[in-house]
């Protein structure tokens, strides 16, 4: 995708990587700066996708926290997430950047609905890090 489509390549899957979709946005920031594409715009187009995604379960959570409460504690990461967001807060967002459990505490902190700009702040920056790292070791 990321060949054919450059930049908004990269973006779109970045922001699928940041839903269920069970893909590594990482593998496709570093074949992206391996095919040539500048390193700003891949940390840009990168992380502009993974924060709407992760903007995006939040809305998700926060718009239909009813449903998605008992929808959440239906599955073993949905459960352990929601438990982790209701317990620790903004805290439980510092593993929001991690596989499997990282996207469904995103949806979670939207459930319990932590303030937004606390959210956006924390599990944002930690997005936009993560490739800023990447970045840093191998490029």
């Amino acid at each position: 995708m990321i060949e054919n489509f450059g930049p908004l390549g990269l973006f779109f899957s970045a922001f699928l990587a940041a839903t269920i979709l069970p893909f590594s946005s990482e593998a496709a920031f570093a074949a992206a700066l391996e095919m040539g594409m500048e390193k700003q715009t891949a940390l840009v187009a990168a992380s502009t996708g993974n924060v709407l995604a992760i903007v995006l379960n939040f809305a998700i959570g926060f718009c239909l926290s009813r449903w998605t409460h008992r929808k959440l504690l239906h599955s073993k990461s949905g459960r352990r997430a929601f438990l982790w967001s209701k317990k620790y807060g903004y805290a439980a967002l510092l593993l929001s950047a991690l596989p499997v459990v990282g996207d469904p505490l995103t949806l979670a902190a939207g459930v319990i609905r932590l303030n937004f700009m606390g959210f956006l702040v924390i599990a944002g920056g930690l997005r936009v890090l993560r490739y800023w790292l990447i970045l840093l070791a191998f490029y």
